[in-house]
């Protein structure tokens, strides 16, 4: 493994020993490994004084009044997200509590004034803040809750606002076989993704005011940094992980941003945040540059957290979801530098990442702060800027040699494992259909330049079918190449392609018979991207909750979905910082079908639209003998019910959830380690013992689904 450090005066490590020493105590730790006295998070604020309430109250109308205004011209109305989030932000802080200090007040008036300025430009159609350089808040509407949410930006100096955005954008699926100019007037800028790190009180208000007057740790000339909000203080996981994409494809919308130059880096909670995108998304990135912050959850959490840890068996599992070491041969064309502090036990985050490339054969490069506890040494901020820009001389991504040693010729050009189909793509792969879900799957393509025809060679373990992007693995030249000639071999099988190919068709499925070009069938049900579950998965694209109107099957069950129901919308709008979007069952629509995950609260008598659709699931009710069905096992359907994620009978490229709302709970808020699903596709609850800050009830059993959507054998 490759480490550098650097020589400090005994001066300077007296300094960073008392830094290490009297840095602020963490949130987590120890103290937080009980689950019967688990602390509020985040926790409520103060008191605010009449007369600021009542001030506060008078600025969110007048900023309302102006946000109903007409506007002159079209497709201005685009912009009213940027005014949006500062009235979302001071009311969500009012209603809730959420002012932690009461120096925070002030700073909701000055957000105030600042959206009724911002309101005031538009509706003279001069939206002023859409040309500023430096510091930049924007916001978008989310496709999850159709909330507003904040991000950063910091601009640059030399930004020119007279190229629009789509001036310079290349045609659809046109690869781009140059580096772009990086000219202080060029046509496209560089991006970094800064994660932002743990923050308990990181309200919006509190986010917006640190993104109007903080640069951050990195400001690299000629480059457009995005501080993705996240929605609040969960290592941009889950609804916080789709932030990052919302965020981003809205600043594409309206500045230049090069697509083959985006970075994603972070510290603290943002360093586990960019090993989580490095690893998951690793054809999406020229660089990643994680600091600190954790990696897996096992080690992690016996190591900074002092915790005993007894995990179910599916829990166990669902750890592949985020557990980046299982991921770690995706790093193999994507430079990465990782940064610790010496004395930083979060360290352990990148030494641990380091054991799983040494078993890939990869190295990594490894910056070291000597004798400094959890923060970036001045002399390692140098080191790490001065690679990254090097790196980003490279040229695109897709054009990056092997960092594997070739083997009797052969060239590995790109690997890719998964254990799950939410995260199917790399820079030449996609991953479209797996034998079994959270076992490894891994896809390795191999070139052999030493032939008459160029010839590729493709490896699998656990994956049913996938896809070639030949036109990015052939340099943009995939139509002439495959008229010369090509030779394909999958698994030891000879696939060879001659002439007339469409570049964007090479997909090929396994059958009995061995590999055949094509893709898996769309008819039927089968776990594919998008709907592969588990249950949180729901909760990563727009939902709705959908509320029984009626009584159900017994007092026992009625009062556990009130109470589970409530827990939902609640923590949705305390840990995700959204509104659940909330229908009863007799409005719900098949327009609403079509464009969300429904989540049906109740159960067949309680719930009309479950009712309905009940006999097409996996697990059903037998409301004669008030049974509810699990194959061949019976439970009583008075005290137990189920949570499950299923393909909607009358949507099916969309879900139906039974009774849940992202799994993990407050135990879990206390350390961003801990936040991984905690139920898999299906779950029965015993509604007799009361939930907990752990789990919704008794959990009797729990499982998968197979590869069709279809029950397992018990576990």
């Amino acid at each position: 493994m490759y480490h550098r450090t650097y020589s400090i005066t005994l001066l300077a490590v007296t300094a960073f020993i008392l830094q290490g020493f009297l840095a602020p105590v963490r949130a987590d730790g120890p103290a937080d490994n009980s689950v019967e006295n688990v602390r509020r998070v985040p926790k409520l604020g103060v008191e605010v004084p009449e007369a600021d309430r009542i001030e506060l109250e008078a600025g969110l109308q007048v900023l309302q009044e102006l946000m109903q205004q007409p506007l002159p011209g079209a497709g201005m109305e685009r912009y009213w997200t940027d005014v949006e989030i500062f009235h979302r932000a001071v009311d969500q802080a009012l209603k809730h509590q959420e002012f932690f200090d009461a120096k925070e007040i002030p700073v909701a008036k000055k957000l105030l004034a600042l959206g009724k300025d911002r309101a005031e430009q538009l509706i003279v159609g001069n939206p002023a803040w859409i040309r500023q350089t430096g510091l930049v808040v924007r916001g978008y509407r989310s496709k999850i809750d159709n909330t507003v949410q904040p991000y950063g930006l910091i601009v640059p100096d030399d930004y020119d606002f007279n190229i629009k955005p789509d001036d310079q954008q290349l045609p659809l699926g046109v690869i781009r076989t140059r580096a772009p100019s990086r000219q202080p007037m060029g046509p496209r800028h560089r991006l970094d993704l800064w994660f932002h790190g743990r923050g308990e009180t990181l309200s919006e208000v509190n986010f917006i005011n640190q993104r109007l007057s903080n640069r951050g740790e990195f400001t690299p000339p000629g480059t457009i940094v995005l501080h993705p909000y996240g929605r609040y203080c969960n290592a941009n996981k889950f609804a916080g992980e789709i932030d990052t994409f919302e965020a981003l494809a809205h600043a594409k919308q309206n500045y230049r941003i090069d697509d083959q130059h985006i970075a994603v880096r972070g510290f603290s909670m943002g360093g586990a945040a960019c090993w989580q995108f490095a690893v998951h998304y690793p054809g999406k990135w020229f660089a990643a540059n994680p600091g600190a912050g954790f990696s897996e959850t096992p080690d992690f959490l016996k190591v900074f957290q002092k915790e005993t840890l007894a995990p179910t068996w599916y829990e166990e599992k669902l750890w592949r979801m985020y557990d980046c070491t299982d991921y770690a041969a995706n790093l193999a064309f994507l430079p990465t530098v990782a940064y610790s502090g010496e004395i930083d036990s979060q360290k352990q985050a990148a030494d641990i990442m380091e054991v799983a490339l040494k078993a890939e054969g990869l190295p990594l490069l490894h910056i070291i702060g000597p004798m400094t506890a959890h923060k970036i040494h001045p002399d390692s901020k140098i080191e790490i800027e001065k690679t990254l820009s090097q790196w980003e001389r490279l040229g695109p991504p897709y054009q990056l040699k092997s960092p594997l040693p070739f083997v009797d010729g052969w060239e590995t050009i790109d690997q890719f494992v998964t254990y799950t189909l939410r995260y199917n793509q790399s820079r030449f792969i996609t991953a479209q259909a797996l034998e079994e879900h959270w076992e490894p799957a891994r896809i390795v393509v191999q070139r052999h330049l030493e032939t008459d025809a160029p010839s590729y060679r493709v490896t699998t373990h656990n994956v049913r079918a996938f896809a070639l992007d030949l036109n990015r693995m052939l340099g943009g030249n995939a139509f002439n190449t495959l008229n010369r000639g090509l030779n394909l071999e999958i698994d030891g099988q000879r696939l060879p392609l001659r002439g007339g190919g469409n570049p964007q068709g090479f997909e090929y499925i396994k059958t009995e018979q061995g590999w055949i070009s094509g893709r898996p069938e769309t008819k039927g049900l089968a776990k594919r991207h998008g709907l592969q579950g588990p249950i949180d998965d729901a909760f990563m694209e727009s939902y709705i909750f959908v509320k029984p109107t009626s009584t159900g099957l017994s007092p026992e069950i009625d009062a556990w979905v009130t109470a589970e129901f409530e827990h939902a919308v609640e923590h949705w709008r305390r840990h995700f910082r959204g509104d659940a979007r909330i229908k009863l069952d007799t409005e719900i629509t098949k327009e609403d079908m079509q464009s969300a995950n429904i989540v049906l609260w109740g159960d067949p008598k309680s719930n009309e639209t479950l009712r309905f659709i009940q006999d097409q699931l996996p697990i059903r009710w037998n409301l004669d003998d008030q049974k509810l069905l699990v194959g061949a096992t019976e439970y009583d359907a008075a005290t137990h019910l189920p949570l499950m994620i299923f393909p909607n009978p009358l949507a099916p490229n969309h879900y139906v959830v039974l009774n849940s709302s992202f799994t993990f709970r407050e135990y879990d808020y206390l350390n961003n380690a801990r936040q991984s699903p905690k139920l898999p596709d299906w779950a029965i609850i015993d509604v007799r013992t009361p939930a907990n800050s752990r789990y919704p009830g008794n959990v009797v059993d729990a499982n998968f689904f197979d590869e069709t959507w279809q029950l397992k054998p018990a576990q």
